[in-house]
């Protein structure tokens, strides 16, 4: 009974939230969108004008009492699509919601799964090696239909892009935040509790299987096309130093199987 109603108030919350952002992107073009309903295969993405397939984003497994945050650029949206019918909320919309910092889980979230049902749920998310995050969003942001948007990178170098990520006030095409930021835990003790590295996928894979018991057939969705990126020594310098909490969060994780760090071409999303 607990898990019937507690569900069902959390999601007709989320429902709600979802008609107010949908309502506010009417009037945003800026920002690539995309929203699901009833979890079916595809969304509907505002900035392209049609239907995709992916793009989903945070999931609640309430027996299992785990969340998977959505960290965007961290290769999370094939297991999303894999788990979207085991799941038994999904939050695609709004934007502030389907990507919910740990700051915005403990607000909205965490108190409605404490209050209705009792249940304190666990956080898991997947970080990416901080130049290889970058280069996923630059590359994101050369694709065609973001042509002639603020948050373009056509024309801009890597090393540019990355320069003005590391400026007090980054352009509107290098404004991207920060992993460490996103994941920040609050001082009420919400944090994430499962942390992956986005290197080691066969981990990823072994943890939500046995969580979920379940196998997962994953396709590789949402990926950026390939292109070679380098940044010059010094602005690497300054991206370690400006941005030392994102190198400090991926290195903190556990040791992982040796996989080779991508900072250029390849890799999902």
């Amino acid at each position: 009974m607990c898990h019937t109603l507690g569900v069902a108030a959390i999601t007709c919350f989320v429902r709600l939230l979802f008609f107010m952002g949908a309502k506010r992107e009417h009037f945003n073009h800026n920002i690539p969108h995309c929203a699901i309903y009833n979890r079916g295969e595809h969304c509907y993405d505002s900035s392209l004008g049609c239907f995709r397939k992916g793009g989903y984003a945070l999931l609640v497994f309430h027996d299992e009492r785990l969340v998977l945050l959505s960290v965007p650029k961290t290769g999370t949206t094939a297991y999303q699509a894999a788990l979207r019918d085991r799941a038994d909320i999904v939050v695609a919309d709004p934007p502030e919601l389907k990507h919910a910092t740990v700051i915005r889980y403990s607000r909205w979230f965490r108190p409605m799964f404490e209050r209705v049902c009792g249940t304190e749920m666990e956080l898991m998310a997947v970080v990416r090696e901080p130049i290889s995050w970058l280069g996923s969003w630059y590359r994101f942001r050369q694709r065609p239909f973001m042509d002639g948007k603020p948050n373009s990178t056509k024309g801009i170098s890597f090393d540019n892009f990355v320069s003005s990520y590391c400026t007090g006030k980054p352009a509107a095409f290098a404004d991207v935040g920060s992993q460490a930021k996103f994941l920040e835990p609050r001082t009420n003790g919400s944090a994430v509790t499962h942390l992956f590295r986005y290197e080691d996928q066969p981990a990823i894979q072994d943890f939500l299987e046995d969580r979920l018991g379940m196998k997962l057939e994953l396709e590789i969705l949402n990926a950026s096309p390939p292109m070679e990126l380098t940044l010059t020594p010094r602005t690497e310098r300054i991206l370690r130093r400006k941005h030392a909490a994102d190198f400090d969060l991926h290195a903190s994780i556990g040791h992982q199987a040796e996989m080779p760090l991508l900072r250029s071409a390849g890799g999902r999303g």
